[in-house]
């Protein structure tokens, strides 16, 4: 079976960007450029960036006299991206093999991709390759599931309706919620003075069906994961009852987020 068209990739891109980007995972660009100091005239590397969220934040901080490039794996995500970012080096490329040379960069950093990595010690270790010695890292990741009650329960709904196939790429965001885990990991992968902190933040979607759809839209075909209109709808009637207690009187829904934000240098 042969994968996802460009034009089905580019359509769950935008949605991604229009549905997820401000809702759940934009505020966190600020936090993980504040954590990364980046500074004019930085050059800047954004690994898994996605739609560009993380990369033009930095950019915007780099400014006019820094140089900033961002890699994804992704064709779709990479289009949306060039879009919003015209200026922006943006290249098609995993996190395990960056086509850079050795020192190209200042900085790196990346948001919510290092779960995802099919060799997450390489990766961390491609990063330090690229970065002069004394670079600087930042890398932000989801924290456990249970720290997202929210998100949980649509797991579970998820699960019943569509199956395990469907909830997967749910669940697989919170895989590196460890934090002990997780700083051994980057310890072990040779990066230096390694601190890893969690951040609470706010998830902010105006209707549940918006934050449901941004999942089952938006999330799952990037995920590789399509579900049939049916689904779609048994699953919004159902997220009614089981998600009732995250909805607001005014029907917008919020909910707190945790973030593991780990920082280091390359030696």
């Amino acid at each position: 079976m042969s994968g996802p068209s460009l034009h089905e990739q580019i359509e769950a891109a935008e949605a991604y960007e229009a549905l997820l980007v401000p809702a759940l995972t934009g505020e966190w660009a600020s936090r993980v450029a504040d954590a990364a100091a980046i500074q004019p005239g930085d050059r800047a590397l954004d690994i898994a960036c996605g739609t560009g969220a993380l990369t033009r934040e930095v950019a915007s901080r780099a400014g006019s006299g820094g140089t900033v490039a961002g890699v994804d794996a992704g064709a779709g995500m990479l289009e949306v991206a060039r879009r919003l970012a015209p200026n922006v080096d943006f290249r098609q490329a995993t996190a395990e093999t960056l086509p850079f040379p050795d020192g190209s960069f200042d900085v790196v950093v990346s948001q919510f991709g290092l779960m995802f990595f099919g060799d997450r010690a390489r990766a961390l270790r491609e990063a330090l390759r690229v970065l002069v010695p004394g670079g600087r890292l930042a890398i932000a990741v989801w924290d456990r599931l249970e720290s997202m009650p929210a998100y949980g329960e649509e797991v579970t709904l998820v699960d019943r309706t569509a199956g395990a196939h469907a909830a997967h790429p749910l669940r697989a965001p919170f895989v590196l919620g460890d934090r002990e885990a997780l700083a051994r990991l980057f310890e072990e992968s040779g990066v230096a003075r390694v601190r890893a902190t969690t951040s609470r933040g706010t998830a902010r979607f105006a209707t549940l069906r918006i934050m449901i759809e941004a999942d089952l839209r938006g999330w799952l075909p990037v995920m590789g994961v399509v579900l049939t209109e049916r689904q779609i709808a048994q699953i919004l009637r159902e997220a009614e009852e089981s998600l009732a207690r995250f909805v607001g009187p005014d029907g917008t829904i919020a909910f707190d987020t945790s973030v593991h934000i780990v920082t280091g240098m390359r030696p």
